[in-house]
């Protein structure tokens, strides 16, 4: 975590720049200086919120600003990547399709994507439309196909086929992107429009979220955008906003708080918005049904002791919480972080985004503003969060040390630099190679994954990514018999073979 020196400025800038405040009062006593306390705690820039009950927008506004050392001040109009409670767009769309006899729920994917295959043939003629949007398929996540590869969505989805099995099909919760990605081509077979047309023409425009979009070319043409963040060299600064279109229906959207306002809404009136059914009753209540028991974890336990289930419904998490049912999602995405949870029987919803990508604050927010309008007592939800952390910082420099202590000094590598170059290639992730690049070997898998390598030990080397805020990962090349370079290692892709020159 940050310094206090480094706190101190960071509060002192913060405190000359106005939050903007929609025309409404906080509806919660303290609400508005909570946030501002919590902001500078978490060093978090910029902070939208909106709060729902029923059919009434009871709070909307920003807090600090869009990009940090700036001066435009976030708003309620202010586009943030929503990342992935994206999901229960794409499970939306869906049962839009469902009401409409175009699909079930349990049809075979293989009706829709014949392209979509797994590694094990059962998985590719048992999997339906309800296994990809509820978190149990049983392969790997390797969510680097879509956040380092250089593939489209229907390129992620042909290479699907080479995700290895780590879990029995529907028997364990295994959180997945790639299925949504999966899902929301479904959308589009089924409705003959592709997936981001039919959100925008069957969602975003009925409810009046004119703000909103699925596509990153269009937020680059958009005004009042949220700039993303994360720590380099241990300091919040701003970094470059990437275009992630290629997760689709598992995370692409932008959208601002004041048009989330109209999302809660429209569930909070299971369907409805200003008389118009978009989404029949039953349909809502399946999203909202249990489908994928995930589990209290110890985080929960802690901070939740009253908390006894937590599952996946149909793009929504489901828990219970003081003695109702909590539905609710977070996302995160381009260093932007979004929490949306509501509680149906109670008629109220939430909506928060913060600009950081490391900060739970804005679950934090989420929760003491559900409190609140519950009537419970007061938790003071960021501290908890900001302690929880700060124990996982300790952790991370605890394994850091312990990578340190590993580094085996005076080694060198087995053979010149020359002989680490050439192309190397992976059935899931594709080609890299290695070059050298004056004095060092220099690694490029695709235009914004460019490290420069620098020895570590033995046949080891680190990467340091190019591009700020990436830092560093490991590679290491293995040898055969031969003394040659057969393959290397890449932290987070795993094997790549190494291509024989012609």
């Amino acid at each position: 975590m940050p310094s206090i020196r480094r706190a101190v400025l960071y509060i002192i800038a913060l405190a000359v720049i106005p939050s903007v405040a929609h025309p409404q009062s906080a509806p919660i006593e303290g609400l508005n200086s909570y946030i501002e306390q919590a902001m500078q705690d978490w060093e978090v820039p910029g902070l939208a919120i909106a709060v729902v009950r029923g059919d009434s927008v009871i709070l909307a506004r920003g807090y600090g600003v869009r990009t940090k050392g700036g001066s435009d001040a976030v708003d309620e109009n202010t586009l943030f990547a929503i990342a992935s409670t994206t999901k229960a767009f794409t499970t939306a769309a869906l049962g839009m399709l469902v009401d409409e006899g175009k699909l079930d729920w349990d049809d075979p994917v293989r009706t829709y994507l014949p392209e979509l295959e797994f590694g094990v043939p059962y998985l590719t003629r048992e999997i339906t439309v309800r296994d990809l949007v509820t978190h149990r398929v049983g392969v790997s996540r390797s969510d680097n196909l879509w956040i380092a590869a250089p593939f489209n969505r229907a390129e992620i989805i042909r290479r699907v086929r080479y995700l290895p099995t780590v879990d029995s099909f529907r028997e364990e919760y295994g959180y997945h992107n790639i299925m949504f990605i999966a899902a929301g081509e479904v959308v589009a077979e089924a409705s003959g429009s592709s997936w981001d047309d039919f959100i925008e023409t069957r969602i975003f425009e009925p409810l009046g979220m004119t703000r909103s979009t699925t596509r990153a070319a269009v937020v680059e043409t958009r005004d009042n955008v949220a700039s993303s963040h994360t720590y380099v060299d241990g300091e919040v600064q701003p970094v470059e906003r990437r275009d992630y279109d290629n997760i689709g229906g598992a995370g692409a959207i932008f959208s601002s708080v004041s048009d989330l306002s109209k999302w809660l809404r429209f569930h909070l009136h299971d369907g409805v918005f200003e008389g118009e059914r978009l989404l029949s009753d039953s349909t809502i209540q399946e999203i909202r049904t249990p489908q994928t028991v995930i589990g209290v974890d110890s985080v929960t336990e802690r901070l939740m002791p009253s908390t006894h289930f937590t599952t996946y419904g149909l793009g929504w998490t489901l828990q219970d919480y003081a003695g109702r049912k909590l539905v609710h999602h977070s996302g995160s995405l381009n260093w932007t972080r979004t929490q949306i949870a509501m509680i149906p029987s109670e008629d109220i919803g939430v909506a928060v985004i913060a600009n950081l990508g490391s900060s739970n604050l804005q679950k934090a927010i989420a929760f003491r503003v559900l409190d609140a309008l519950l009537d419970r007592p007061a938790v003071d939800w960021s501290a908890e969060y900001l302690a929880l952390e700060e124990r996982g910082e300790r952790r991370s420099d605890e394994r850091a040390r312990e990578v340190e202590e590993a580094h085996v000094l005076g080694t060198s590598p087995s053979l010149q630099a020359e002989a680490y170059t050439g192309t190397y290639t992976s059935e899931l992730y594709g080609k890299l190679t290695i070059s050298l690049e004056d004095d060092h070997l220099v690694l490029e898998y695709a235009p914004d994954y460019i490290a420069d390598l620098e020895h570590w030990h033995f046949d080891t080397f680190r990467g340091n990514w190019r591009r700020e805020g990436y830092g560093s990962d490991f590679i290491t090349f293995v040898l055969d018999a031969r003394g040659e370079v057969q393959s290397l290692t890449l932290d987070g892709f795993g094997e790549f073979e190494r291509e024989e020159e012609d």
